[in-house]
């Protein structure tokens, strides 16, 4: 395997609610990342086809509003496999580069109306090696998106290095981090809508815990880029430019910050790597090896 990569963590802006144009803002991103010798990108938590940074400001009492928004999210949202990653798979193919991409995923094995926050990944072939549901909806997200299982636990070779994700503050579960160790992952990719600096910290500090490198991506998206037709958008402050402003970093191994945090505005970060990190990294500490004992601690409840 390769020991030299490089790495893009793209923070871009989606086509709000218009998947079409969102897939095809996707495509040109991958091949810019391509062209620029990465040979992995990353995209932001739910980029397909936007955040639905709503469910923080409506109450469910407004049931008619919720429906409407409901209705556009899943019609702009992705079914495994269809034309829109298909168009994805072909521009990874031909940019030679593996993507990791946020997305609404509908339930296309059952009644195609329920609505997942899920991350798929494409090697650098266009062949689609995974996705993953987020485990756990936070807060009013719960009002948007199923629960995902463990199934889709686990870390994906490729040319870029064994590679895993976890979305968001799913990343705050100690148990589904360990998983993501104990399969060897060597990159975990982060994408995220959390923007604060205990969001960064945690990043740093999983790297360090973990011993590999972390891509957290976060989505750069300002109150225009919302369509005046929705009217939520009048919810946030007359003010207020930017909804989330990124802060989007590419971290080693040792927790140094190698690319970013890049804030409120839209780009691609890159960062060269060397997997040797990883295991220099582990020599004082591998949370599933050495330092792991288990022996002494055993997963699971009393009963």
């Amino acid at each position: 395997m390769k020991k030299n990569i490089k790495l893009a963590a793209a923070q871009i802006t989606p086509v709000f609610l218009d998947i079409k144009k969102t897939i095809d803002k996707a495509c040109a991103t991958i091949i810019e990342a391509g062209k620029n010798g990465a040979e992995l990108v990353v995209f932001p938590e739910a980029f397909i086809s936007g955040y639905p940074d709503w469910v923080w400001l409506i109450p469910n009492s407004q049931g008619a509003i919720l429906n409407e928004l409901y209705i556009k999210l899943v019609e702009n949202a992705i079914s495994v496999p269809d034309l829109y990653t298909q168009k994805l798979c072909k521009a990874a193919k031909s940019a030679n580069i593996n993507v990791a991409i946020g997305m609404h995923e509908r339930n296309s094995e059952t009644s195609n109306t329920s609505l997942y926050n899920s991350l798929l990944f494409i090697d650098n072939k266009g062949e689609i090696i995974g996705k993953h549901r987020k485990l756990m909806p936070t807060g009013g997200e719960r009002l948007i998106w199923a629960q995902g299982d463990g199934s889709t636990l686990k870390s994906y070779d490729t040319t870029a290095g064994k590679i895993a994700g976890l979305i968001c503050w799913e990343n705050y579960m100690p148990l589904a981090r360990n998983t993501i160790y104990q399969s060897g992952a060597q990159i975990l990719v982060a994408p995220t809508w959390d923007k604060s600096t205990n969001w960064m910290q945690s990043m740093q500090h999983i790297s360090r815990e973990g011993g590999l490198f972390v891509i957290s991506v976060c989505m750069a998206l300002k109150t225009d880029d919302i369509p005046d037709e929705y009217e939520f958008k009048n919810l946030y402050p007359k003010d207020r430019v930017w909804i989330n402003s990124g802060n989007s970093c590419i971290i080693a191994p040792n927790g140094k910050i190698l690319a970013g945090p890049l804030e409120a505005e839209e780009g691609i970060l890159y960062a060269d790597i060397n997997l040797n990190q990883i295991t220099a990294a582990k020599r004082m500490f591998d949370a599933v090896g050495h330092y792991a004992r288990p022996d002494v601690f055993k997963s699971g409840l009393k009963k």
